[in-house]
């Protein structure tokens, strides 16, 4: 089913300057809004023998947000959104990993928002192994989930005068993970 083997079990760290967590939300009902989140960090374990004893966890800084506009990305980080000063960071933590496909995992665990703790389900798909030139062994995380954003108490919004609101609740959370083993032996 996998094409992952015993040689990718092991401990990773999240490369953070190789991946991204972001989001796509939909704005005045007509476009999407891309943003991202630029200060990461994680960690996890996998077991390719066993993937139900694997586990990933990762935690973000709230104020590294960027949508490419400074106004926005204010916003973002007030207390009508994700109150920075408040809640400094988006933590998720996996419950539960299995198996979902030839290398995709399906992935259970805590988002905690601005101290709300609700559980999401996604599927990750896993990509690699590849050695880096350094000698590292690397494997990639990408997937995708949609939350309703008024779970977690994000909650702002402004009416349009043609129907509608400005942000919908309904927002695309987006992972790109450049994983690096921990222990090359």
């Amino acid at each position: 089913m996998d094409t992952l083997t015993k040689t990718e079990t092991g401990t990773y760290g999240l490369d953070p300057s190789h991946s991204r967590v972001g989001f796509v939300a939909r704005h005045a009902m007509i476009t999407k809004v891309r943003g991202a989140f630029n200060e990461l960090e994680g960690s996890g374990s996998f077991d390719a023998e066993d993937p139900t004893r694997s586990n990933l966890s990762v935690s973000i800084q709230v104020e590294s947000v960027d949508t490419r506009n400074d106004d926005r990305d204010g916003h973002l980080r007030s207390g009508d959104f994700f109150d920075a000063e408040a809640y400094p960071t988006i933590n998720f933590t996996s419950t539960a990993i299995a198996p979902a496909g030839d290398s995709v995992y399906r992935v259970t665990g805590d988002l905690v928002i601005k101290g709300v703790n609700r559980p999401i389900t996604f599927d990750l798909e896993v990509t690699g192994p590849a050695i880096d030139p350094w000698g590292n062994t690397r494997l990639g995380l990408e997937g995708s989930v949609e939350v309703s954003r008024k779970e977690w108490g994000l909650t702002w919004n402004t009416p349009l005068d043609s129907g509608g609101v400005l942000v919908s609740d309904k927002v695309t959370l987006e992972f790109e993970i450049s994983a690096v083993k921990a222990d090359n032996a």
